[in-house]
């Protein structure tokens, strides 16, 4: 179980939790990859980002390639008490391992999937992001989905 602003939420059944790699990440998980996907997937959260909704979707966005950018899917959400708004995105996806380091090696991985949460809790804002290749992040999403509603 993870809790956040006093809620818990029962993880998913092989989703593995791991040492978060850097300072920002409040909590990573590996989720194993399916079939012939070449990695698994990450979810990744962040607490107390700044930023809105729509700025921090946007940033994601433009984390995929420009042609399918316009075909993301952007969703409200209500989960525990607070407001959120779900991004669904595919494409080319611009890996970078630190992000907001303009010297970064950005990394294109063809076939990616994300589906991110900006969601303002109780108390504090947080950022879920599941990333990973196509195939492993939509068969991880129903789990996901459920995660999240799963907060009480």
């Amino acid at each position: 179980d993870l809790e956040i602003d006093g809620k818990k939420g029962k993880l998913p059944a092989g989703w593995k939790e791991e040492t978060p790699t850097n300072q920002m990440r409040l909590a990573q998980f590996k989720i194993p990859k399916v079939g012939d996907d070449a990695e698994d997937a990450e979810l990744i959260i962040f607490k107390g980002l700044g930023g809105s909704a729509t700025a921090n979707i946007d940033r994601w966005k433009k984390t995929f390639g420009a042609d399918v950018q316009a075909k993301a899917k952007v969703t409200d959400l209500e989960i525990a008490g607070g407001k959120g708004q779900l991004l669904d995105i595919a494409g080319s996806y611009q890996f970078k391992a630190r992000p907001f380091d303009p010297n970064a090696k950005t990394e294109k991985k063809k076939g990616y999937a994300m589906v991110a949460l900006h969601w303002e809790g109780p108390q504090n804002v947080y950022h879920f992001r599941l990333t990973g290749p196509a195939k492993t992040v939509e068969k991880n999403r129903p789990a996901f989905m459920d995660w999240l509603k799963s907060f009480k």
